[in-house]
């Protein structure tokens, strides 16, 4: 985990007129600590294999996935510092519970505003080493260098906090529904936003992936989860945890400075795991 002081950063872009991405909102941020790097395989595995945890049952405090009715991986690789993936929002989230039961310690997915606050690193531009687009094969796997695979995480050069992969690699869920107005409804200098869910669709996913071009992988860039992501589940009903069309969905994990009581832990995750 590396620890990010609370700052002030400008969020979105007003140079773009991508409805998405304008108008751009000066965004108070708490300090909070990220993980370096995207959740491995290795390190959901562990948490996957807990037999102290049941499995697939929404009734107890912890669960874990159901177990795999195909490698989701699609032969891109797992043991050895693989990016976790096909992963939908709920299992990323129980991924933090089970940490936090384990630990003591309230780890959680980050913001839609931390998460760009965090990719930008103090940049102000498209890409947190500038603008040239030239040096994202340097920071990124995308679309021109990944042979449309993830690879193993930390490879690439870190942004200026020393966070990896924030582009690309796998695309990384945060706790927000996505909004397309998601600017409008903010104020000027708002602290911490975030938008909570009502509904499992659309959520607010960030970064990019190894499958696409540079233009989705600008800092600014947002994408949201939709129906089709698990379409071809032959489970019944499907799955609240793999995500079968979409191999490119990981993420990273987030532990607030402000650690919240066990009562409000616990009010937090029934929240964000029970649509």
């Amino acid at each position: 985990m590396v620890e990010l002081p609370a700052g002030k950063f400008l969020m979105g872009s007003n140079a773009s007129n991508k409805a998405n991405e304008k108008p751009a909102k000066y965004i108070n941020i708490s300090a909070f600590s990220i993980g370096a790097y995207e959740i491995t395989h290795d390190q959901f595995n562990i948490f996957y294999r807990d037999e102290n945890t049941s499995q697939g049952s929404k009734l107890d405090a912890v669960t874990r996935p159901t177990a795999q009715y195909i490698d989701l991986s699609w032969n891109m690789g797992k043991d050895g510092g693989f990016p976790v993936n096909s992963m939908s929002v709920d299992a990323a989230m129980m991924f933090c519970r089970w940490l936090y039961f384990k630990t003591g310690v309230f780890f959680r997915l980050p913001t839609e505003a931390e998460w760009e606050y965090a990719c930008r690193a103090g940049s102000s531009g498209n890409y947190f080493f500038g603008k040239d687009v030239a040096l994202l094969t340097q920071y990124a796997w995308y679309k021109n260098n990944s042979k449309n695979k993830y690879q193993v995480v930390g490879q690439k050069k870190p942004n200026a906090w020393g966070l990896y992969d924030m582009l690309g690699n796998v695309a990384e869920w945060t706790l927000d529904e996505y909004d397309e107005n998601y600017f409008k409804k903010l104020g000027d200098s708002t602290l911490d936003p975030i938008i909570p869910p009502t509904k499992r669709y659309p959520r607010s996913i960030r970064g990019g992936s190894y499958l696409d071009d540079a233009i989705n992988l600008r800092v600014t860039n947002r994408n949201f989860s939709d129906v089709t992501w698990n379409k071809r589940d032959p489970q019944i009903p499907k799955s609240r945890w793999w995500l079968t069309d979409g191999a490119f969905a990981g993420f990273r994990i987030v532990k607030p400075i402000k650690q919240p009581s066990a009562e409000e832990a616990e009010k937090f995750y029934k929240l964000y795991l029970g649509n």
